[in-house]
C-alpha cells in the first residue's frame, strides 16, 4: 500500500465540518453540461496544469525514493442524483437475473426505496454521489482494487464519511501531481569528453544551472474548488561511473549544488588536482566495453494547496541519465 494513504479530510485539514475546519471549499458549479443535461464527472475529474520549469512529453518522471507511490485509486464525486437516476451508476443497480438476488435486494434498498427516495433525486442540485477513480497510470497495481465502497451521497460543504479512506483531498491532489511533474533531459559534461577518457586521468563533471531549476504542476478538482501545486527542487547530483575500477570525487559520489544553483565545475585550462566534481578511471574499457557513466539528481519535493499554504514534504524523487563513456590506456616508453 502506498504511504499517505487513508488520510481523512480532518486530518488532513485540521478541522472537521463546517466553515471553520471543513476542507472543501465552497463548490464550484455543477460539472460539465452535455445537451443541458449537468455531469458531475466530468468537473470532478482530476485536472493537471504544468507550471514553472515542466517538461511535459519531452521529459522524464521522477522515480520516489523509498517504497512509496501515489494512490491508485480515490472517491470524488462521480455522479449527479439525476445522473445516478438516468445510469442507475453505470448499471450499478441492476435487478436482472445475472445479479446475486440478496446483492440486488440490498441496492436496490439502499438506492431506490431509501429514505430520500430513488437515488436522492429530490436533492439532485444539494450533493453528488461519490464513486471510485482510478489512476490510469496504476491500473494494473493490486492497489487500485483497494477502493471497494460502494456509492455514496455527500451533501455540497460537507465533508466525505470519515470512515472511507482515500476520499479526494488536498494531500492526495498533491500525490497526484508527484506523478505528473516531469524532468527536462540533463546529460552532465564531461571533460574530457566521454570518448576522450584516459586511465588515471581525472574527469571533471558539471551540469549548469539551467538545468537544475524547480518544476511543479498543479492538481485540482473543479466541482470541489480544491487544488495542490507539487514542485520538486533539485538538491545534488550522484556520479556512478559505470565500474568498480574507478574513483569519484568527493569519494561518496554526491555532488551538491553551488551557490548558483550550478552543479560541479567546467575543467579550467592547464588544471592541476582533483576536481570538486568528477571521476578518474583506472582501468581501460578495451577489454569491456564502454562504461555506462550515469548521473541521477535527487529532487526534493513539497506541496502548497487548499488550506495547507507552507510547503510540506513528500518523498523526494531521482532522475538520471546515461551515457557510454570510452576509457583508453596512454602506453609510454621509458629508456
Amino acid at each position: 500500500m502506498a504511504a499517505f494513504l487513508g488520510v481523512t479530510p480532518a486530518q488532513a485539514q485540521g478541522g472537521g465540518r463546517g466553515n471553520g475546519g471543513n476542507f472543501l471549499a465552497p463548490p464550484a458549479e455543477k460539472g460539465g453540461s452535455n445537451d443541458g443535461k449537468i455531469s458531475a464527472q466530468a468537473g470532478a475529474k482530476v485536472s493537471y496544469s504544468p507550471s514553472k520549469g515542466n517538461a511535459g512529453d519531452g521529459g522524464g518522471a521522477l522515480t520516489p525514493v523509498g517504497d512509496w507511490s501515489p494512490p491508485a485509486c480515490w472517491y470524488a464525486p462521480k455522479w449527479t442524483a439525476e445522473e445516478a437516476a438516468q445510469t442507475r451508476f453505470d448499471g450499478m443497480v441492476d435487478l436482472s437475473p445475472q445479479h446475486d438476488p440478496d446483492t440486488a435486494k440490498a441496492m436496490k434498498g439502499k438506492y431506490i426505496d431509501g429514505k430520500h427516495g430513488p437515488f436522492n433525486v429530490e436533492k439532485n442540485d444539494q450533493g453528488y454521489w461519490w464513486g471510485v477513480y482510478k489512476d490510469p497510470n496504476q491500473s494494473d497495481s493490486p492497489d487500485a482494487l483497494d477502493c471497494a465502497v460502494t456509492p455514496f451521497w455527500v451533501d455540497d460543504g460537507d465533508d466525505p464519511p470519515a470512515e472511507v479512506e482515500n476520499t479526494i483531498n488536498p494531500e492526495i491532489l498533491a500525490q497526484l501531481a508527484y506523478e505528473q511533474i516531469r524532468i527536462p533531459e540533463a546529460t552532465p559534461t564531461l571533460q574530457p569528453d566521454n570518448d576522450r577518457q584516459v586511465v588515471n586521468l581525472p574527469t571533471w563533471v558539471s551540469l549548469d544551472d539551467a538545468s537544475f531549476r524547480p518544476v511543479s504542476v498543479t492538481a485540482s478538482v473543479d466541482v470541489l474548488g480544491i487544488s495542490a501545486t507539487t514542485t520538486a527542487t533539485p538538491g545534488r547530483l550522484r556520479i556512478d561511473p559505470g565500474t568498480d575500477d574507478a574513483l569519484t570525487y568527493p569519494e561518496s559520489g554526491e555532488c551538491p549544488l553551488n551557490d548558483d544553483g550550478s552543479v560541479g565545475q567546467k575543467r579550467p585550462a592547464e588544471a592541476e588536482g582533483s576536481p570538486p566534481c568528477g571521476v578518474r578511471y583506472l582501468r581501460s574499457t578495451e577489454a569491456t566495453g564502454p562504461y555506462a557513466f550515469e548521473g541521477t539528481v535527487t529532487w526534493d519535493v513539497t506541496w502548497t494547496g487548499t488550506n495547507n499554504p507552507e510547503p510540506t514534504e513528500l518523498p523526494s524523487g531521482t532522475f538520471g541519465t546515461a551515457q557510454d563513456v570510452t576509457v583508453k590506456e596512454i602506453q609510454s616508453v621509458v629508456r
